[in-house]
């Protein structure tokens, strides 16, 4: 069980760990996984990584630093999942990477938010310490563990497995990495298909809810991080996806609702 570095913490003990499905996304991070674009990059990941304090999953925030893996924005994405009730699937999309958190004693908040005021700390109002947290990345500004960053899965609710797995978004890095961080959930119809936006890149996609084929992908004028919607009028079916972007992933920016509508019945 891990201990904590914080004094007079006591650690209950943890949940217990499901044994089926499993696991949607690692859960750990050592420093033989570290990854980088180039030598330098994996060599300075793998000393960040074996910098901080990593004792699986339940390990708790410290004063020395602590690495958190999957990151404090998944695993299973914040967007919350769909689910294929004939199908018995559970849609979800996820996200992987790291954050390493460091607990700051309220006495050297003030020092620590000026000596790097571009980095989250959060303020902890009535407590001990606050709490700084950072994306764990390369000198080149790349996670420091391996792509995929992110994935769309469908799990078989009935069998208890993962019925297939597959990158979701391309990397804004020329678009050469598939699979990235994304904030927003899918949907799935009755015709077996699931729509998602919600990657770093700005597109929405169409995925075979048996395969997890991609069959169909738009272009957004600004991040779709944000849930789909779709409904029937007119005789005609409409897809809808708010297109406002995300500040904290640096997606592009805008107030945009786009419509996407089927040939009529």
């Amino acid at each position: 069980m891990p201990t904590s570095d914080v004094p007079g913490e006591q650690l209950s003990p943890t949940q217990p760990i499901p044994l089926s499905p499993p696991p949607l996304v690692p859960q750990s991070l050592k420093r033989e996984d570290a990854w980088g674009l180039v030598y330098l990059d994996r060599i300075v990941c793998r000393d960040r990584i074996a910098a901080l304090r990593s004792e699986g999953p339940y390990t708790p925030p410290s004063l020395h630093g602590t690495l958190l893996f999957p990151f404090t924005g998944g695993g299973v994405n914040w967007g919350g999942g769909a689910f294929d009730p004939g199908r018995g699937l559970y849609i979800v999309n996820t996200s992987r990477i790291a954050h390493a958190v460091k607990l700051i004693p309220r006495a050297d908040y003030a020092a620590a938010h000026a000596a790097d005021p571009n980095v989250e700390i959060g303020r902890g109002l009535g407590t001990a310490y606050a709490a700084r947290r950072k994306v764990l990345l390369s000198p080149l500004g790349l996670p420091c563990n391996r792509p995929p960053w992110g994935t769309l899965a469908a799990v078989d609710m009935n069998a208890g497995i993962i019925r297939w797995q597959v990158p979701l978004g391309l990397s804004p890095y020329g678009g050469f990495i598939k699979g990235v961080p994304s904030l927003g959930g899918p949907i799935v119809t009755g015709s077996g298909l699931v729509f998602i936006a919600a990657a770093l890149d700005n597109h929405i996609r169409a995925f075979d809810v048996e395969s997890g084929a991609e069959l169909w992908r738009a272009d957004l004028p600004a991040g779709g991080q944000a849930t789909p919607m779709t409904y029937v009028t007119g005789g005609r079916q409409y897809l809808v996806i708010a297109a406002g972007g995300h500040h904290r992933l640096g997606t592009t920016r805008g107030d945009a609702i786009i419509a996407f509508a089927l040939p009529e019945m």
